[in-house]
């Protein structure tokens, strides 16, 4: 039982088997603000539940909780826009990978092939003035 015919194990397949991620990992400083914005507005909603409950029974901590509810949502808004800001920050510091590419390569090869084109046919030009017959030559200059 769990054998093939030839003899063979039948293929069995391990408790734990590693399967490669479909999305990376969020950087620490950006899943650490996302835990701590999921524990505030988990906080905040357990609070609005019991506030609803003690309002509908009117209980004298309805007020209370009322308005630890109002604070908590402010809180809690504090907490999303943390993550959101976080995880910008994070990009604009660490998301670019500065490779750049074939095409952006090959555009600077032509720049530097053009400026020294250029340099060349300023060189070549009779009606330029040369640096030694230039008007800081008297001094000395070049």
């Amino acid at each position: 039982m769990g054998r093939y015919e030839d003899g063979g194990d039948a293929g069995r397949r391990g408790l734990w088997v590693e399967e490669p991620a479909r999305r990376r990992r969020m950087p620490d400083p950006v899943r650490t603000s996302a835990v701590r914005a999921v524990l505030i507005v988990s906080l905040t909603l357990t609070q609005a539940t019991v506030t609803f409950f003690l309002t509908l029974t009117g209980s004298w901590l309805a007020f209370p909780m009322a308005l630890g509810a109002v604070a908590g949502t402010i809180v809690a808004t504090w907490g999303v826009l943390d993550v959101w800001i976080t995880r910008q920050t994070w990009n604009q510091r660490y998301g670019v990978v500065s490779e750049p590419s074939s095409t952006a390569r090959s555009r600077r090869r032509e720049a530097r092939r053009a400026a020294k084109a250029a340099r060349a046919a300023r060189k070549a030009d009779p009606a330029r003035i040369s640096r030694e017959d230039g008007p800081l030559a008297a001094f000395g200059r070049r």
